[in-house]
């Protein structure tokens, strides 16, 4: 069984919370997701704050509309807030990877960006105890190391809000029970059945007996302890060996990385390359393992890797994004939020003083060579970092780059501008993976 006081106390596990909270949860109208989102609206209720259920129609398969407004209806039925987000399948930022995969990135890139531009900090996430020991089999099907065996963590910081898992120590049974004794009903996911996904074939071996789900999730939750202790090491690390600037790269004291511990030297440049390159996951241990080497042996090495691009200046290395695959410009509009590149956040202000509409891209060779054309000295100042200031996010308008708010600059301005008067009411480095983990958005 499951209780409300239960509820409480996982929720004081995962972390403080505001007072009057706002957070939303995550419905997809199926047993474990309807039973998070009452207690959770318990839960905020006892703290005078506000709960919005986020539902998203996939559109998937025929009646996903329809069973989207089923799930709206019964929320409106218990006095809860809601909210349906569609998915409009080919539209904003390509999604890599099969259906099931995409269908999930869709559902947290739809989810966050709500919460983003709603001042949501916390979404609340349905996966239980059964998700968790499904999720560690298939990572040891595949051969992961630690990390992947810790399988889903509670709470995950992104750009945008933290992710929150209230119910992983809660099994699937016992919230339908639940749900059962409030006389609340559920929709069932076909695709939960479907044979194709490999999910499905391991969720018959917990049905029939053939695995444990409490001790395999205990052995995940084992395994999560562990990763939080090289975690915390690897925030001491980095604290004393990194630098991240504003401006989205970073700079790693070569020495201290070679003097720590090998897990621990490859968990910190794996984050560092996952923050600065903009993606959604370091890159794969062993590639990590051939760049930490020759970081250690070769003397001014340049190497790419993970979409960054690494080089060593004495003993530092400099990491920066890789001057290739960089969005295409996107036109900017006042109050619109944008996360561009997976890096930068950026508010967009009324731009004045552009011919035409004006664009966000990145700087580039060309304007860069523009810039410093109209105001030398800044090349002069950054000449350093030349690898790294041409995949910063610049205006651009029918004359060509009109201003680069991280450098102050804005054309025909004799002195630094603000971002403001670059066109931004605010930009600001927030990757979509936080350097150091849970309880910090960048370091």
């Amino acid at each position: 069984m499951v209780s409300e006081a239960e509820f409480t106390e996982r929720m004081a596990e995962t972390g403080l919370y505001e007072g009057q909270p706002h957070v939303g949860v995550a419905v997809s109208g199926g047993g474990d997701s309807m039973a998070l989102v009452l207690l959770a609206e318990t839960w905020c209720r006892a703290r005078q704050g506000r709960l919005t259920a986020l539902i998203v129609d996939h559109r998937l398969r025929p009646g996903s509309s329809d069973e989207a407004q089923r799930v709206a209806g019964w929320l409106t039925a218990r006095g809860v807030d809601s909210v349906i987000l569609e998915w409009r399948h080919g539209g904003g930022e390509p999604i890599a990877g099969g259906l099931q995969q995409r269908a999930r990135a869709a559902r947290y890139h739809l989810m966050e960006n709500w919460c983003r531009a709603n001042g949501v900090l916390h979404l609340l996430l349905g996966h239980t105890r059964d998700d968790q020991a499904e999720t560690y089999l298939m990572r040891l099907e595949k051969g992961s190391g630690p990390d992947g065996l810790a399988a889903m963590s509670r709470v995950r910081e992104t750009a945008a809000c933290r992710i929150v898992r209230p119910l992983l120590g809660v099994s699937r049974a016992a919230l339908r029970v639940w749900l059962t004794g409030l006389g609340q009903p559920w929709i069932d996911d076909p695709s939960n059945l479907d044979p194709r996904f490999r999910r499905t074939e391991i969720r018959k071996l917990f049905e029939d007996g053939t695995f444990d789900a409490a001790a395999l999730a205990a052995s995940a939750a084992r395994y999560e302890a562990a990763r939080q202790v090289l975690d915390d090491a690897a925030a001491e690390l980095l604290a004393r060996a990194c630098k991240l600037a504003p401006a989205g790269y970073a700079e790693l004291d070569l020495a201290r990385l070679k003097d720590a511990p090998e897990d621990l030297a490859l968990r910190c440049l794996g984050r560092v390359i996952a923050a600065v390159g903009g993606g959604g996951y370091p890159p794969r241990r062993r590639a990590v393992e051939t760049m930490l080497g020759d970081l250690r042996s070769v003397v001014g090495l340049r190497r790419t890797l993970g979409g960054c691009l690494l080089a060593v200046h004495g003993e530092t290395v400099l990491i920066c994004r890789e001057a290739r695959n960089l969005p295409e410009p996107v036109t900017v509009s006042p109050g619109v939020r944008h996360l561009w590149d997976g890096r930068f956040l950026c508010d967009f202000d009324t731009v004045t003083g552009t011919d035409g509409r004006p664009k966000m891209a990145a700087l580039g060779r060309r304007g860069w060579r523009q810039m410093i054309g109209d105001r030398p000295e800044i090349g002069d100042n950054v000449a350093s970092l030349r690898d790294a200031l041409p995949t910063l996010p610049a205006l651009f308008d029918d004359h060509g780059v009109f201003s680069v708010p991280h450098l102050g600059y804005r054309r025909g301005a004799d002195a630094y501008v603000s971002a403001r008067d670059c066109g931004f009411s605010e930009i600001r480095f927030a990757p979509r993976n936080s350097l150091v983990g849970v309880g910090f958005a960048v370091a």
